[in-house]
């Protein structure tokens, strides 16, 4: 019975969430979370195929060392689905304490499957981190909500995102006919057969083309909003993989063969391989040009009609061995000089998620002085934000497409 009752307890405690055995974190006391993270190693489980954001994390890293005495160690993902299946793995064999993952870059899907199980911090501690102050959760809807999934202060938004494309504006002139939609882009594509392509599913950035076209082609956009209905999926799904059916001819290798990842879709373009690739940072292009890995008459397009938009968090799970460096960790990467470096084409170039009017006069002025970078669209050109699609969408399209074209590549 005592030994159930200490097992009973340890549940409990991991199901708060903000405490351990060890010693209880008190968020509300920030100087206690300072001191209790001190000496503290996090492994920060981060997807880690690009070259600039890297070196952002290992920035971020330096200066957590500096500041606070807290080692970051990136563990770099190819797929985030990685670290969901190790903590439901450690929760699975009861490993509810000293986990080995401590945080987690994350949202969609990911985050979804890991709420639903159970994995995560509990709710709250987000929303009490000292820069949430900052924060601009009142006009930016998706802080809040993730892939339409409440986020419920289990997650920290770090970055913002928006699928935009680019071209290389010496090979494809300015004054040619860009596609302005999904339909658009077929006949393009149709034009100028094997200049197109995206990363196989389940890619994240590939999976987000397909949800792309099927929000713009899909009979009732309200349908994307709630999970999968089976007895209509086949029909609702139909309008994609008609599309699909059509285009697979004219990609690139005539899909036998699909780019690995944005890199590698990147390096196509500055090769010539490709005319036409997407992203999902508007400020990607400038980014690249500035790191001398495309040629500095890239440009960008979105469509009119809108493209997809989302935020991306930082979660920490229920078990993660280090939970005040951790919250620490997350906390820092919402401050204004983190967001700042971050939006940076030369650093990064990702949006930030702070509202401008909740700064300092300086912090203010510093992100209005930002260079975006000549590739770089301004806000006002970036159309309207697409609502990303339930989770279940994804998971579900990802295995039709894999169903359906998988087996040849």
């Amino acid at each position: 019975m005592i030994g159930w009752a200490r097992r009973w307890a340890a549940a409990v405690v991991a199901t708060i969430g903000l405490a351990s055995p060890a010693a209880a974190i008190d968020i509300d006391n920030w100087a206690s979370v300072v001191a209790e993270a001190k000496g503290e190693t996090v492994y920060f489980n981060a997807w880690g195929g690009s070259t600039n954001i890297n070196a952002y994390i290992a920035w971020a890293g330096e200066q957590m060392k500096a500041r606070y005495g807290v080692d970051v160690v990136h563990v770099k993902l190819d797929d985030t689905a990685k670290a969901v299946a190790s903590v439901l793995a450690e929760k699975s064999a009861g490993k509810d304490v000293a986990g080995t993952v401590d945080l987690i870059w994350i949202n969609g899907e990911n985050f979804a499957a890991m709420k639903r199980q159970g994995l995560l911090l509990s709710p709250g501690w987000a929303t009490r981190l000292p820069n949430w102050a900052y924060v601009d959760h009142e006009t930016k809807p998706t802080i809040l909500t993730d892939f339409t999934v409440p986020t419920e202060g289990l997650e920290s938004p770090w970055g913002g995102a928006k699928l935009v494309f680019f071209y290389d504006s010496a090979r494809t002139p300015p004054t040619a006919q860009l596609p302005d939609s999904a339909k658009d882009l077929l006949a393009w594509a149709k034009a100028h057969p094997g200049r197109f392509s995206y990363p196989q599913p389940p890619d994240f950035i590939g999976s987000s083309f397909l949800k792309q076209v099927l929000i713009e082609l899909v009979d009732d956009r309200s349908k994307l909003l709630k999970p999968v209905d089976e007895t209509t999926f086949q029909t609702d799904v139909e309008p994609l993989f008609a599309y699909l059916d059509q285009l697979t001819p004219f990609l690139w290798r005539k899909g036998k063969a699909y780019p690995q990842n944005y890199p590698d879709m990147k390096q196509k373009l500055a090769d010539g391989e490709l005319d036409i690739i997407f992203a999902f940072n508007p400020a990607e292009a400038s980014a690249a040009i500035a790191n001398g890995e495309l040629p500095d008459s890239v440009r960008s397009f979105v469509f009119s009609g809108g493209t997809l938009g989302n935020t991306h968090f930082v979660a920490i799970p229920y078990n993660a061995n280090a939970k005040a460096g951790a919250l620490l960790l997350a906390d820092f990467l919402l401050s204004p000089e983190a967001q700042l470096r971050k939006q940076d084409a030369r650093f990064w170039g990702d949006p930030t998620v702070l509202a401008m009017p909740k700064l300092s006069d300086a912090d203010r002025a510093a992100f209005a002085a930002l260079d975006l970078g000549v590739a770089t669209l301004p806000p006002d050109r970036l159309g309207p934000a697409l609502d990303e699609p339930h989770p279940d969408w994804m998971v579900r399209i990802e295995a039709e497409w894999i169903r359906r074209y998988g087996a040849a590549n």
